[in-house]
C-alpha cells in the first residue's frame, strides 16, 4: 500500500484499494485495524474537518478514508451509520480498532479526559 502524505494535511490520507472483501461492515473493520487511529470523513464536512484538526492539534496522525474519493464510499458510508445506529454517518472514529464513534463521542471522551489514554494505548500517542 502506497501512503499519500502531504505537508499541509491531517494526517495520512490513504487511498482505498480494491479487494477481495464484498462486504462494507469487513473491509470498515480491516481497514479500522490497519492504523492505530483511523478517521472516516467526507472532504467537505466541517464536524469531519473538526475531528481531524483536534487529532492533529494533539501530535496524533489519524489515517483518513475520504469517502467520497471512493467508488464504494456511499456502501461504506451506509455500514458506518448501521454501525452507529443512527443518521449521522461521518466522521467515525476507530481508535486502536475500536469503534469510539462520530464527533460527539470523540469530544465527549476529549473532554472528559479519555481520549488521551485511549490514544496512549493504542500507539498513537507517547506523551
Amino acid at each position: 500500500m502506497q501512503y499519500q502524505y502531504q505537508a499541509e494535511s491531517w494526517g495520512y490520507y490513504v487511498p482505498m484499494r480494491t479487494s477481495m472483501v464484498s462486504d462494507p461492515l469487513e473491509k470498515v473493520a480491516r481497514l479500522a485495524s490497519e492504523s492505530a487511529v483511523v478517521v472516516f470523513s467526507i472532504s467537505s464536512c466541517c464536524m469531519c474537518h473538526a475531528v481531524k484538526r483536534l487529532f492533529c492539534g494533539m501530535g496524533v496522525n489519524p489515517t483518513v478514508y475520504e469517502l467520497d474519493h471512493d467508488p464504494r464510499g456511499k456502501e461504506i458510508e451506509k455500514a458506518l451509520m448501521r454501525l452507529l445506529g443512527n443518521s449521522t454517518s461521518v466522521p467515525v472514529v476507530f481508535i486502536g480498532g475500536k469503534l469510539i464513534g462520530a464527533m460527539e463521542r470523540v469530544m465527549a471522551s476529549h473532554i472528559s479526559g479519555t481520549l488521551v489514554p485511549l490514544l496512549k494505548e493504542a500507539g498513537a500517542l507517547w506523551l
